[in-house]
């Protein structure tokens, strides 16, 4: 018994398609300088 062939899936809008990479890697950040972060002490031994 072979296996069966793998799905194949074929983009239909490219413009979408082209638009959604350039927006898939823009990751925004924003951070206050303001805020400290204090680490917990560690606990007694």
């Amino acid at each position: 018994m072979s296996n069966p062939s793998p799905a194949r899936y074929h983009t239909t809008n490219w413009s979408s398609y082209n638009a959604s990479l350039s927006k898939r890697g823009s990751l925004l950040i924003w951070v206050d300088e303001d805020i400290t972060w204090r680490a917990p002490s560690p606990p007694p031994s």
